[in-house]
């Protein structure tokens, strides 16, 4: 494995969605093969001490229990030969066993005369074994695993197919490479990260909820999406500059990049072993070296001019329904942000466990923040939000983030689709329409349920009282549809979407505006995706 500089690294990841309770992990999800590491002469392998009991790491499985931690790398084994040097032989030729002196024996039947229902001609068998065989890669169609420098045989007189070409950088194709071949594998792959982290660093398992299984997705989710957009420079920096600066939320400090970065490398060689090979490698040391250092750069700049977190304490508990609930905050020093964004949120009663909430009204003059919080099945924050927040409660606020603003410098119209207590973003966004002062014509859609999941309709209809732009129509499903509506009303022509709810309600309602016309960069929405680049 290539050494990693000391700018190489990544903490945790993100997802929007409240949690659930944690599945049974398997035997085999929960423990981690050993591994042998191959001898680095930068980064010399020690063996882990010899104990009595093995190591336990928290991989909760529903009771709580302890489960034990999978053993850490033996370095007393034998180093396995490294892959480079394991490449498949290039094929050899057929070798016929006949004697010499024995003739060919024909074993073809004797010729039949032809008849009408004659059988489709077969192809040509390739008796090739399976290592002289090219195998097409499964995410490309490129022959990554073929040996190089082979080519196939053609008939005479005919040409070969022609070769798919991959674009992009040659380690941009590596990476891709490699990311086709753990996807049907991720699962084993992330407990493999996980354990190798956790075994040879344990002093960075208190950088994590004690209950793994919300987390252990993230990181390693977070880490390949960032590798998979290396080619697209802006949008990789935009990206890692929120998860740098989301990530100070954490207590992640420049130090513990480099043993994110060993446990990345370590897990995708086990498991990428087809196209792994030293240039793979060197290729994901590079990319990570670049991921890294951005999200350190963006960390310390931000430090420079903001708190890692606000500390901000609960003024207001507004239960609007029996699992849905309007909380209002007073943080502990400004806090800036624009109206359409979010945050993350922890509680006192799960820490280190952030889930992402947006603000429910444009920036007020007296700094006071609302979220509309609706219980989840399991939903350990949500939970706890609705169901035990009091007055007098001190939450931990991460930075603002989100794109879902206001152009103020375009005189479109605001087509805004909200669902459930997607509504929140949705009244920001009117109410900094309202206070900039222009008269823009602004239609919302807020689409529930049923008409009891309409909490916060009263206060809509209300703005529309005040402004005259601005028009409310509620849908409930199983009497309309978002999307029907989108094609119903408009035209929007002259209008810029805004999208905010769940996932599936996004979806459909992109996929519906997209279908009368409206161009993407007109579309704006906080998708699931993009809640990753927020560090959560």
């Amino acid at each position: 494995m290539a050494s990693l500089g000391p700018a190489e690294a990544l903490t945790a990841g993100a997802s929007p969605a409240d949690p659930r309770t944690p599945e049974p992990r398997t035997a085999e999800s929960r423990t981690a093969e050993s591994r042998t590491a191959e001898p680095r002469p930068a980064e010399p392998v020690t063996s882990a001490p010899v104990a009595q009991e093995p190591p336990t790491v928290p991989w909760p499985d529903g009771s709580g229990a302890q489960q034990p931690a999978p053993e850490p790398p033996v370095a007393q084994q034998p180093a396995p030969e490294p892959f480079a040097n394991r490449r498949p032989s290039a094929p050899q030729p057929a070798v016929d066993h006949r004697s010499a002196s024995q003739p060919p024996v024909d074993h073809r039947p004797a010729p039949q005369p032809p008849v009408d229902h004659r059988s489709a001609p077969q192809p040509p068998v390739d008796h090739r074994s399976a290592a002289e065989t090219p195998t097409s890669h499964p995410d490309t169609g490129d022959r990554a695993h073929e040996p190089r420098g082979v080519p196939d045989a053609v008939p005479a007189g005919q040409s070969g197919p022609e070769p798919a070409v991959e674009s992009g950088s040659p380690d941009a194709i590596r990476i891709r490479r490699t990311l086709g071949e753990v996807a049907p594998v991720s699962d084993k792959v992330t407990s493999y990260f996980y354990a190798l982290l956790f075994t040879r660093h344990p002093e960075l398992r208190t950088l994590f909820p004690a209950a793994m299984e919300a987390q252990r997705d993230r990181l390693l989710k977070a880490l390949l999406t960032a590798a998979e957009h290396m080619d697209n420079p802006e949008v990789l920096t935009d990206y890692l500059q929120h998860l740098g600066r989301g990530h100070r939320k954490y207590g992640t400090d420049a130090s513990h990049y480099p043993a994110v970065g060993e446990a990345l490398i370590g897990a995708l060689s086990r498991y990428a072993t087809t196209t792994w090979d030293e240039e793979t490698e060197a290729a994901w040391v590079r990319t990570y070296t670049t991921i890294s250092q951005i999200m350190i750069d963006a960390a310390a700049e931000n430090e420079r001019h903001a708190p890692a977190w606000w500390h901000a304490e609960v003024v207001s508990h507004d239960l609007r329904t029996p699992d849905i609930a309007v909380i209002t905050v007073r943080p502990d020093q400004p806090y800036p942000f624009l109206a359409g964004q979010y945050t993350s949120l922890e509680t006192p009663w799960w820490p280190r466990i952030w889930r992402h909430y947006s603000f429910a009204s444009a920036p007020r003059s007296d700094g006071l923040l609302s979220f509309h919080v609706k219980a989840v099945p399991a939903g350990w924050v949500s939970n706890a939000l609705v169901h035990h927040a009091r007055p007098g409660d001190v939450l931990r606020l991460g930075p603002p983030a989100g794109s879902m603003t206001v152009d103020h410098s375009t005189d479109n119209g605001l087509l805004c689709l909200g669902g459930g207590t997607g509504i929140a973003p949705i009244k920001a966004l009117v109410e900094d329409v309202a206070e900039h002062g222009a008269r823009r014509p602004v239609e919302v859609f807020y689409g529930a349920r049923t008409d009891h999941d309409l909490y916060d309709i009263d206060t809509m209809l209300r703005l529309q009282q005040v402004h005259p732009w601005l028009e409310v129509r509620a849908i409930i499903d199983g009497k309309t549809q978002l999307p029907d509506v989108v094609r119903e009303y408009g035209p929007w022509n002259e209008y810029d979407a805004y999208l905010s709810g769940p996932p599936g309600m996004i979806r459909s309602g992109v996929d519906a505006l997209r279908g009368v016309g409206m161009p993407y960069e007109r579309i704006r929405h906080d998708s699931l995706e993009e809640l990753v680049a927020a560090a959560d």
